[in-house]
């Protein structure tokens, strides 16, 4: 790659690419084919909204009409409509490391029904892992994949579960956990659940883990990259207020600990907490982490180091993209009940989020320079027909089921960190930008570290290490198209239906 130095940007670096800033949308839970199955053909029932594949939309590894009506599961696979995104936004499946492994039964994949469980109180259809939405719900996603790139191929770094995903996405490394035993989350050193709560979070409330190691945004500030996650219900509601007493029997009222209280109505008219612990993996690294939600010191200074330590609420993004201070690397968190996540949101909520944001994006004048990454962080327990190829095996036999109750996953090097099998279930991932391919679908096998790896390629940041998994990531840049006059058009979509708008 040739780098390339631009002058008219805050960041003044020089980069591999034309990208000077690249904004990753993390949503939730969501496997291929619970949103592509039947790419690019919706069903197009009266009274949704209609969508219509362009001339040569290319294909894409979907369900077949074999595996839609012949399945080697309990039921065949069969179509969400968009009312069912309120029952989504109730009933979630169960994607922890284990029941995912067992479910794709050594590659045969038919073990969905039975072995992916509703984790939530409510009474919920045993059968919705098998369920897949399609472009006259999940419209928007259509039609960025209509105009911009897509993968068909893309994988979770490991198998299991949100925190798992969001930590592989910065540091492509689960293993360095304190402390290195939790029955049914941490196994020798190697997270493997979603243990909620960060040692270095004000707003966690039960038993608390820590990573040891690097992370992404340790590199970035050694290379001096402006940069910072932002998240939805970050920004505290209050403060807890405590008496400090000294030694000479004077007190004074000190500010303690932030609390998160903010919340939201989902689509099935549930209250929604805001802030999820296990959604923001910085906070599990003390370098990385502001453990007080303490706001940045001003506009100018978000992006960089100070009392925020480059983790804020979603405000501040736009805070600072709209006043021409957009970091260098973004990654967008949104508030729990627009993630996506089965049993707090839905496709909907989540479509309203991925919509208003782009649209925004692309108002900025930075836009002819940015990249947007929207990717996953787990598949959610959701049905997908695909095997992903094992790059890393581990012969744990109290968590390891991918090859049956004595099968574990392979059998990992003596040196190798065991509980990381993987790749895990194949994911959505596209890149809306004026760089990407249109109308393009990548085939390349990639995975979540492929997004890290192309952060330390682009600002040339060098490797996590430690058995990470960038080193191993296939790269996205057959995604996009850097040649002297390529230009994929901007595109606004409504954020209630996802169909198109007239450019403002």
């Amino acid at each position: 790659m040739t780098a390339v130095i631009d002058n008219n940007t805050t960041t003044n670096m020089i980069t591999t690419t034309p990208i000077k800033h690249l904004v990753v949308i993390y949503p939730e839970n969501t496997a291929f084919d619970h949103y592509f199955a039947t790419y690019p053909n919706a069903e197009n029932l009266p009274g949704e909204p209609h969508f219509s594949a362009l001339p040569n939309t290319p294909s894409i590894n979907g369900l077949t009409i074999g595996l839609l009506n012949n399945n080697t599961n309990a039921v065949n696979p069969y179509r969400l409509d968009r009312e069912d995104s309120k029952i989504v936004a109730v009933c979630d499946n169960d994607h922890e490391y284990s029941a995912i492994q067992k479910a794709y039964n050594g590659g045969i994949l038919d073990k969905f029904v039975g072995n992916i469980q509703n984790t939530t109180s409510k009474s919920c259809d045993p059968n919705q892992p098998m369920g897949f939405f399609d472009g006259n719900t999940v419209t928007a996603l259509w039609n960025y994949a209509q105009h911009f790139a897509m993968s068909d191929n893309f994988y979770s770094t490991n198998f299991g579960s949100s925190l798992a995903g969001h930590i592989n996405l910065i540091s492509g490394q689960t293993h360095g956990v304190v402390p290195e035993d939790i029955e049914g989350y941490v196994s020798n050193g190697t997270l493997i659940g979603d243990l909620d709560d960060a040692r270095f979070d004000d707003c966690s409330v039960s038993q608390t883990i820590s990573l040891t190691g690097k992370n992404v945004g340790n590199l970035l500030n050694q290379k001096g990259v402006t940069w910072g996650w932002f998240q939805g219900g970050f920004k505290p509601t209050n403060r807890t207020i405590a008496t400090d007493t000294h030694d000479n029997n004077t007190s004074a009222v000190v500010v303690g600990q932030a609390v998160c209280g903010s919340a939201h109505v989902n689509i099935a008219g549930e209250n929604i907490t805001d802030y999820v612990v296990h959604h923001e993996p910085f906070q599990y690294y003390e370098s990385t982490s502001n453990p007080h939600h303490l706001p940045p010191t001003s506009v100018k200074m978000i992006g960089h180091t100070d009392q925020a330590n480059h983790q804020y609420d979603l405000s501040d993004f736009w805070d600072a993209a709209e006043n021409g201070n957009l970091p260098a690397v973004s990654f967008l968190k949104p508030s729990q009940y627009q993630t996506g996540h089965p049993g707090a949101s839905d496709p909907l909520d989540e479509q309203t989020f991925i919509v208003n944001t782009i649209n925004r994006l692309q108002q900025l004048p930075e836009w002819n320079n940015t990249a947007i990454i929207i990717a996953y962080d787990d598949s959610g327990g959701w049905y997908d027909h695909v095997m992903p190829p094992i790059i890393s095996q581990s012969n744990d036999p109290k968590y390891d089921t991918l090859l049956g109750p004595d099968g574990l996953c392979g059998h990992a090097p003596t040196s190798a960190y065991q509980d990381r099998c993987g790749y895990g279930g194949r994911l959505p991932m596209l890149v809306v930008s004026p760089w990407a391919k249109m109308n393009y679908v990548d085939h390349q096998i990639t995975d979540q570290t492929s997004i890290l790896r192309f952060i330390e390629d682009n600002w040339q940041l060098g490797r996590i290490g430690d058995q990470s998994f960038d080193e191993k990531a296939g790269s996205i840049l057959g995604m996009f198209n850097f040649t002297n006059g390529h230009y994929a058009e901007r595109l606004f979509l409504n954020p209630g239906n996802g169909t198109l708008l007239d450019l403002p």
